[in-house]
């Protein structure tokens, strides 16, 4: 329904890499914008994020957050129209997928492992962790023992994903350059955080695990 809340995720068949290198990620994240719109695949512009003006969209789905790591993503979308959320996690998957097929010298099949998991975010609990985890699991690339990190070295971590180019965490934190994807201000008041808030949370959280969102 319109107005809903959802933590999508996916990965890839046998736990194998999606993002082989940046044209793969870069792909997938130009994607998020020109998929999301409500009459289909706004017409692609070369590097897009560079454009003095976008194209205009009719949105399916707000993107609150997203992350992307060698084989799996993580997405926190707000449902824009009746359906927007299923429509715009399908579009990804597909597009992804013929994109994906084709550029592996004409491989076919299925490149994710099943259909993304759509998680309605319903409870209190949810609404604590599922923004904070999607932010910190690039930390997973990290070889390092988080639990054990020191506060000097958890400020590190931080400032990895200030950096770390394939997640939406440096549009609202760092030096970002695809701000155009993400709704920042709603995320603020769909959530009831402010910015210098949620970043001491995250700052808490990046030494804990959360496995229960954790892919098996």
């Amino acid at each position: 329904m319109i107005g809903d809340i959802a933590h999508v995720c996916n990965r890839g068949i046998e736990k194998r890499k999606i993002f082989n290198d940046g044209r793969d990620y870069q792909r997938f994240v130009e994607n998020l914008f020109l998929l999301n719109n409500k009459k289909g695949k706004v017409r692609t512009v070369k590097n897009i994020f560079e454009a003095a003006k976008l194209p205009e969209r009719e949105k399916l789905v707000e993107i609150l957050k997203w992350s992307l790591l060698p084989n799996h993503y993580h997405l926190l979308l707000h449902e824009a129209v009746e359906g927007g959320i299923i429509e715009f996690t399908k579009r990804l998957g597909n597009a992804f997928t013929k994109y994906f097929n084709i550029r592996n010298k004409g491989r076919s099949g299925y490149v994710f492992q099943n259909r993304a998991k759509v998680i309605p975010i319903t409870d209190e609990r949810q609404y604590l962790y599922i923004p904070y985890y999607i932010d910190i699991n690039p930390l997973d690339l990290i070889p390092s023992d988080r639990k054990n990190m020191s506060t000097r070295n958890n400020r590190k971590a931080l400032d990895f994903l200030r950096t770390y180019k394939w997640s939406s965490f440096k549009d609202y934190f760092g030096d970002g350059a695809m701000e155009q994807i993400i709704n920042k201000k709603l995320f603020y008041e769909l959530f009831d955080v402010k910015p210098e808030i949620y970043e001491k949370e995250l700052l808490k959280l990046s030494t804990c695990e959360v496995d229960e969102f954790r892919f098996p």
